[in-house]
């Protein structure tokens, strides 16, 4: 279970317990009704709790949320963790781990990793994984702990990807084009007018004969959006079997989530953290750099 104290301001004296925690606490209408179905779900000065009792400037209100039952199964290996408290993990996802179990995938995936985490520590929580990567993709996955923290965070997390692509771009840039799933059976996306609203912009961090490697921003969050949209201009990112073509060099698209910034759901901090990229990735943009030397 987790306790989470805070303290009502000026705002709400005088308010209902409800006000406080949807207006200042943010807390969704779903939690706050398990809240209240939860034996010392909410607490006021120590006591148990209603929603409609009256609040006043300094007192403290204490929200227990109960531990998730459904868990994934755990599974026994590592984690790169770059950042954990009692509500957040952050972890650097390596590129050919699947984020979900499948039909194809059982026991061997990032949510089952964390069951695996939290379980030799004594916890336990619902895989809630704010955003995903693609299966091929690496880096920066934040985890929720819990619900409170999970909708507070959902759609603010930043993210900033690091793409290596067939061909060459000048200074910055961006491409708006709509994504659309032709066949709902299939994973595979295009650019259709038909499609949902996407933009994505980049910025070149170094370019050579043939590739450029682009630090791409996302202000929208399609299923592989920067993959279609590189591969729509022409310019497909290495590796990538879906939107371009293979390369005996790596064995997936060369696209990692290198930084991440959010505001924290508890403590109002801000966050930011950093991955360096893989080291296939790394020996890739090496090997583009020695051809380009051999021109």
């Amino acid at each position: 279970m987790r306790s989470i104290d805070f303290t009502v301001t000026e705002d709400f004296d005088g308010k209902k317990v409800y006000n406080f925690l949807r207006g200042y606490v943010h807390i969704s209408t779903r939690l706050m009704r398990s809240l209240k179905r939860t034996e010392k779900g909410i607490m006021l000065r120590g006591a148990q709790g209603r929603t409609i009792d009256i609040i006043h400037t300094g007192d403290i209100i204490t929200l227990n949320i109960p531990d998730d039952e459904n868990t994934p199964i755990p599974g026994n290996f590592p984690l790169d963790l770059v950042y954990e408290d009692e509500d957040i993990l952050v972890i650097n996802k390596p590129p050919m781990l699947p984020m979900h179990e499948s039909h194809n995938h059982q026991g061997d995936t990032l949510a089952n990793a964390v069951a695996g985490y939290l379980s030799s520590k004594g916890g336990c929580a619902a895989f809630r994984a704010v955003g995903r990567l693609d299966k091929g993709t690496s880096g920066l996955v934040v985890c929720a702990l819990n619900t409170h923290a999970a909708a507070r965070l959902s759609g603010k997390v930043k993210k900033q990807y690091l793409a290596l692509v067939r061909g060459e771009y000048d200074g910055d840039g961006e491409i708006i084009a709509p994504i659309y799933r032709p066949d709902p059976i299939i994973t595979k996306r295009t650019v259709d007018p038909r499609g949902d609203y996407a933009e994505t912009h980049y910025h070149v961090e170094e370019k050579g004969p043939g590739y450029s490697l682009l630090r791409v921003d996302i202000l929208t969050g399609r299923t592989h959006q920067i993959r279609v949209h590189f591969s729509h201009l022409g310019t497909p990112l290495y590796g990538d079997t879906m939107y371009g073509q293979a390369d005996e060099r790596i064995c997936h698209q060369a696209l990692h989530c290198e930084n991440l910034t959010f505001i924290h759901p508890i403590n109002g901090r801000e966050i930011r953290l950093k991955a360096d990229m893989p080291a296939d990735m790394i020996n890739l943009l090496e090997s583009l750099r020695k051809a380009e030397n051999r021109l």
